[in-house]
């Protein structure tokens, strides 16, 4: 049974980065994006992301199925924030150019749908650092990383457990989507696309409560072993910063300072074209 989203040990530079240096990355990255509205930022960081996708040779088969959950809920954040808050984007741009009327108080806008484009484009800027961090950090790689520069070690190896753990919860997946086939409910490629991402998401509900009693039984067995009683411990997998990561690590840090600064120059986040 192939794995959707999991570690896969490959010989490209991203795979040859430091733990440390992805997941800080990653942090910087998410940051950047949740802090800025500013269209131009976003579609760079987009590009940037659509290049380091093709350099860490990310299959599509790897990331498809949770690529299309996570598409339906963004359409679905999409219209909740228009049929909640029609007018939001004429409140940040100060402006309202009407399109077309649709029904009572509802009228489409170039300021709400330039709003909720630029929600849309922040998916995509974080959604490949996800896939990319996910399927190119070696769990144990990572723990010992962030231990190594002070993280607690039972914090570093929460997180390896949780990478480690991601392919199980897909095995489950897996295992739950088969059962919903032999009920008759289409999820192969057969069936149409969206009953595919419909009956996909549904799928996230029992998953939910079947890795709930996975945790309760790993955090007892943990606990049994007395882990977390000592101050420190030693790793088996650890790797020192190297040139690429130090230079990945400065890229990141004057990515940030620089997006900050191009979007709060003019003291405000979001980037007006309606002036």
């Amino acid at each position: 049974m192939s794995k959707m989203i999991s570690y896969e040990k490959k010989n490209t530079p991203i795979h040859k980065l430091s733990g440390f240096t992805k997941l800080l990355f990653f942090i910087l990255w998410c940051l950047t994006s949740a802090l800025t509205f500013d269209t131009r930022m976003l579609l760079v960081m987009i590009v940037i992301g659509a290049a380091i996708y093709k350099i860490a040779d990310v299959k599509w088969k790897q990331v498809s199925g949770v690529f299309l959950a996570v598409m339906f809920f963004m359409v679905i954040n999409l219209v909740c924030i228009f049929f909640f808050s029609p007018y939001e984007g004429c409140k940040i741009y100060n402006s309202r150019t009407d399109i077309v009327h649709l029904f009572g108080n509802y009228t489409l806008t170039y300021q709400q749908l330039f709003y909720e484009f630029n929600v849309f484009i922040k998916y995509f800027t974080v959604i490949p650092s996800i896939f990319i961090f996910l399927v190119t950090t070696d769990p144990s790689e990572l723990a010992s990383s962030m231990n190594g520069i002070g993280v607690p070690y039972t914090i570093s190896y929460a997180m390896e457990i949780t990478l480690r753990y991601i392919p199980d919860i897909q095995d489950e997946f897996h295992k739950i989507k088969n059962a919903q086939e032999a009920r008759g409910i289409e999820m192969s490629s057969k069936g149409r696309l969206l009953d595919r991402i419909k009956n996909t998401a549904a799928i996230i509900f029992p998953l939910l409560f079947s890795t709930m009693e996975r945790i309760e039984v790993v955090s007892n067995a943990m606990e049994l072993r007395g882990f977390g009683k000592k101050k420190k411990r030693t790793w088996y997998s650890q790797r020192p910063l190297k040139a690429a990561d130090k230079a990945v690590i400065a890229f990141s840090v004057g990515f940030f300072v620089l997006t900050m600064i191009v979007t709060y120059m003019d003291g405000n986040r979001f980037f007006n074209p309606f002036v």
